[in-house]
């Protein structure tokens, strides 16, 4: 079993950052692939970023190509998301997930483990 925990989500205003953070504990948590997905009111899930145990291989959605990119620190079992150049419709609930596989996936119902969300709001 995974257990997730995001922070550092915020209300910040368009052009700003955010960098957040996913805790992870558990006994496969440093060797999962881990991703982040988003989720804005009245929208489905939506893949954000993806990377695997290494770090060596990332993956991201065209909508944060350039803008957001997706870290790990396995020594701290934490993965990050340093997200820059915000626009309004980044606005969502951002969450944490990790898988039983250690490869990157854009697809949510390929993750195991789940955190609970963290909420970035940007204001234009």
């Amino acid at each position: 079993q995974v257990h997730l925990v995001e922070s550092g989500g915020g209300l910040v205003q368009a052009g700003d950052s955010l960098r957040l953070s996913c805790a992870a504990s558990g006994r496969t948590s440093s060797s999962s692939a881990m991703g982040w997905f988003r989720q804005a009111p009245g929208n489905e899930r939506e893949f954000v970023a993806s990377i695997n145990n290494s770090g060596g291989s990332t993956e991201y959605a065209d909508s944060v190509k350039g803008r957001f990119t997706i870290s790990r620190d396995n020594a701290r079992n934490t993965v990050y998301l340093q997200m820059n150049s915000l626009k309004p419709e980044d606005t969502a609930v951002y969450y944490c997930a990790a898988r039983n596989w250690n490869s990157v996936s854009s697809t949510n119902t390929e993750f195991d483990y789940w955190g609970q969300g963290t909420q970035v709001t940007v204001s234009s």
